[in-house]
């Protein structure tokens, strides 16, 4: 029979292991951990904290799970990550626990974290997210399904970043980035539509056409946000323009960050 667990491996007497879970050399696992079926920890990865983990992930080595976060007001309280199934997480990846009992760091399903990413306390990355190398999420960030970040950027806490959108590389993130839109820059700016993502995602020409008239109103209209929600009432029902909708009335509320604006230099074309 195969040896599922290294020797080299720590394990506390707490964990809970299903028996398929395979655990490397030198991995740490600690007392109050779950891991489900077929899940593979990789050499040197730690594993810590109230963390709860799915079937079928990957853990690559050297990946930091479940720790207590950097936050200054943690006093030891039991919170914790909480990870799906079919997540793929690289090399050095940070995961932090949430600060205050009983609240949580939470992944979904099916996303891929690539190497040397920070995911902050309270956390929220929701379905099938790509995080390129290098990213750096600040607290309670709210990642949407299906969004795609690219090398090397900042998200600052509290933002949400919408379904579908594409936040290009080295991007400073202080606002909430709408769902199917594309932004990069620093400052960041949303520039157009995120067509080539749609259209890979399966959108009919029918919903890209409304999502295009909505990122008119919203970016290219020259209406203040309040106006251009006004406007956006008035467009159709379809379930991307409504998640769109719900997305950009919820960023006016007082406890949000705003929308990312989307005004561009004069040296920009249309």
């Amino acid at each position: 029979m195969t040896t599922l667990i290294h020797p080299t491996a720590v394990i506390s007497p707490g964990a809970q292991l299903h028996p398929t879970v395979r655990v490397g050399a030198y991995a740490v696992i600690g007392e109050n951990v779950k891991i489900g079926p077929g899940t593979t920890i990789a050499p040197h990865a730690v594993i810590d904290g109230w963390t709860e983990i799915g079937a079928r992930n990957q853990i690559f080595p050297g990946a930091a799970i479940g720790l207590e976060t950097q936050d200054l007001k943690y006093e030891g309280a039991e919170s914790f990550v909480k990870i799906g199934d079919d997540n793929r997480i690289r090399e050095y990846v940070t995961i932090n626990r949430a600060t205050y009992a009983g609240e949580a760091t939470e992944i979904g399903n099916g996303n891929l974290i690539m190497a040397y990413v920070h995911v902050g306390h309270n956390c929220i990355i929701e379905d099938g997210v790509v995080i390129a190398n290098g990213v750096a999420l600040a607290g309670h960030v709210h990642i949407e399904s299906r969004a795609r970040l690219s090398g090397v950027l900042g998200v600052h806490q509290f933002v949400r970043i919408g379904q579908l959108s594409m936040v290009g590389g080295m991007s400073r993130v202080d606002r909430d980035v709408p769902p199917f839109m594309l932004v990069e820059g620093n400052p960041s700016r949303v520039r157009s539509l995120n067509a080539v993502g749609l259209k890979r995602a399966g959108l009919t020409s029918e919903d890209l056409g409304w999502l295009k008239k909505a990122f008119r109103i919203l970016y290219r209209s020259g209406y203040r946000t309040d106006e251009a929600i006004a406007q956006l009432e008035q467009l159709p029902e379809n379930p991307h323009l409504e998640h769109l909708k719900r997305f950009v009335r919820l960023s006016q509320t007082p406890e949000r960050r705003g929308l990312i604006p989307g005004k561009r230099s004069t040296s920009e074309t249309e």
